[in-house]
């Protein structure tokens, strides 16, 4: 039997134990990986909300990263054989296809509580928080049960892990994080469920049946299958503007994010103390009417929330948006505002009544090579060429018109009053 005959064998035999899921209906795991999903540090991800604050607006995203990954890890398993089967130049084998389905499978087991509320803070990122336990709690059981590398597996995860074994990591970290990837086709097709959207939703058969494996990129796209990226594009504009940038969201996520950039300034915690917790851990050592602004934290669990007051377009023409942009200069900003509102009132107002969001960059580029396989000599174009869409919209205007500076405050009659008074605009303007 040849190598891609013994991976097809192994993708289509040896994966019989079912998870039921609401999204994928029966996801089938082997019984070496159901060894791994049943460890402690795995079933963690239980108690870590997909979308954290999101579900204060919409009632049912109470999904988990625990099921989030169980379908990314689905998706990664039905595209993987897929590009087997296609496959004609790239070096697959089957120690690197269990690589990079245990690597779909643990891509989020280092992931911050409370979604992306601690997400432009300047912590360590989660992949690579993810690698570190992989090779730490992790690698006896993917060693023994998988009988594969945990530092392959590790390094699909997070590039900056060094491996010097013989997998071609490179190519299953471009499957795992790139473009057309089973993380988005999952979480968009999930967030969009829960949350009882149409928005995210993707035709998942389609775009498998439109793949091609790639050696620089992980996947090429038929010309056909363009329509599927710009479904993509669509979808996480779409996805951005309703739920994950709503505007309850944001001043959700802003509250808890400055209690912690608060307390991280002030030297009341170390990084070190945000790392591993779960959302119930996050509450319990966060929330304590010792902790600075604990306030804040317990607020936004509440819904008792900042309110509105100001919403102008973020330009990257302006000096002072690019300024804020780090959070040390919006939190001087919050102080300022905060003191010149106590001016008014004549009282001192605290700086946490005050909140200043501005959203992270996010990219929505979906450079994608595009093949018209069975040709002699097949062609390669880019599909942000071939396509009409991303030619005129591209991946610059999408998220420019979602960007938005926001000022919120603390729901105070008094306070609201004073901010009237105050020309805020006049402070976001070089």
């Amino acid at each position: 039997m040849g190598e891609k005959e013994r991976i097809l064998d192994h993708l289509e035999n040896d994966y019989t134990e079912p998870i039921r899921d609401p999204v994928w209906k029966h996801i089938y795991m082997s019984r070496p990986l159901l060894k791994v999903v049943e460890m402690e540090q795995f079933q963690k991800l239980d108690r870590i909300r997909q979308l954290g604050p999101a579900c204060l607006v919409y009632p049912g995203a109470t999904h988990s990263r625990r099921s989030h990954s169980l379908g990314v890890f689905h998706i990664a398993r039905r595209m993987i054989t897929t590009l087997v089967r296609k496959n004609e130049e790239v070096d697959i084998t089957l120690e690197g296809v269990k690589a990079f389905l245990c690597a779909a499978l643990l891509h989020d087991i280092g992931h911050y509580p409370f979604a992306h509320s601690l997400k432009d803070l300047d912590l360590e990122a989660h992949e690579a928080l993810a690698a570190r336990q992989i090779l730490s709690d992790f690698s006896a059981v993917i060693t023994s049960n998988l009988g594969i590398e945990p530092e392959a597996v590790a390094s699909i995860i997070d590039h900056g892990t060094r491996y010097g074994g013989v997998e071609n990591v490179g190519f299953y970290w471009k499957l795992l994080s790139g473009v057309l990837d089973p993380d988005k086709l999952d979480y968009l097709n999930r967030d969009a469920f829960f949350c009882g959207v149409p928005y995210g939703i993707q035709d998942v058969d389609f775009i498998l049946e439109e793949v091609y494996p790639h050696l620089g990129n992980g996947v090429a796209i038929s010309p056909k299958g363009i329509t599927a990226l710009e479904n993509i594009l669509f979808s996480k504009y779409l996805m951005y503007k309703t739920v994950y940038w709503h505007k309850t969201v944001r001043i959700a996520t802003g509250m808890i994010k400055k209690a912690i950039a608060m307390a991280l300034g002030q030297g009341v915690i170390g990084k070190q103390d945000l790392y591993g917790l779960d959302d119930e851990e996050f509450f319990a050592r966060f929330t304590d009417r010792h902790f600075p602004a604990a306030r804040l934290i317990e607020d936004a669990r509440k819904r008792i929330l900042h309110k509105q007051v100001l919403r102008i377009p973020f330009s990257d023409d302006d000096p002072v948006h690019r300024r804020l942009e780090d959070v040390g200069a919006r939190l001087a900003l919050e102080k300022d505002i905060a003191r010149e509102a106590g001016g008014i009132m004549g009282k001192t107002v605290d700086a946490e009544c005050i909140l200043v969001d501005v959203p992270e960059r996010i990219s929505f580029e979906l450079s994608v090579p595009v093949i018209a396989p069975g040709s002699p000599e097949p062609e390669e174009t880019d599909a942000g060429d071939a396509s009409y869409v991303f030619r005129r919209m591209g991946h610059e205007d999408f998220p420019r018109s979602l960007r938005t500076i926001s000022v919120s405050a603390r729901r105070d009659d008094e306070l609201m009053a004073a901010l009237k008074r105050i020309d805020l605009s006049r402070r976001f303007h070089a």
